[in-house]
């Protein structure tokens, strides 16, 4: 059995300005981490045998937006905003629904 039922990493790698390719916190990936893991501790999700949210170094989908991945289900999601999240959180997390619109 795992430790977690879930684990969640959000891509937070950080490219230089200058760089021929995008990056993840360039475009919210640490803000929208600290927030899902404050969310998935507020709903009482977090611990062992639940949800950890992790942050990652590049996973190499940049270009396709803000990543995150869901294992053990290898699930990637894309999103814009805390809304997205909310609803990864809720549908994902909670009940355990793949949200399409944000899949990867």
């Amino acid at each position: 059995m795992s430790y977690y039922s879930r684990h969640v990493f959000f891509c937070c790698n950080q490219r230089d300005p200058n760089a021929d390719r995008p990056c993840c916190n360039a475009r919210g990936g640490s803000g929208m981490r600290d927030y899902a893991k404050k969310r998935v501790k507020e709903l009482g999700l977090a611990g062992e045998g639940k949800v950890r949210i992790n942050q990652a170094g590049c996973l190499d989908r940049c270009e396709e937006g803000p990543c995150v991945v869901v294992y053990p289900d290898a699930v990637w999601y894309t999103y814009v905003d805390k809304s997205d999240i909310d609803e990864i959180i809720e549908q994902h997390l909670q009940n355990g629904r793949v949200v399409e619109r944000l899949r990867m």
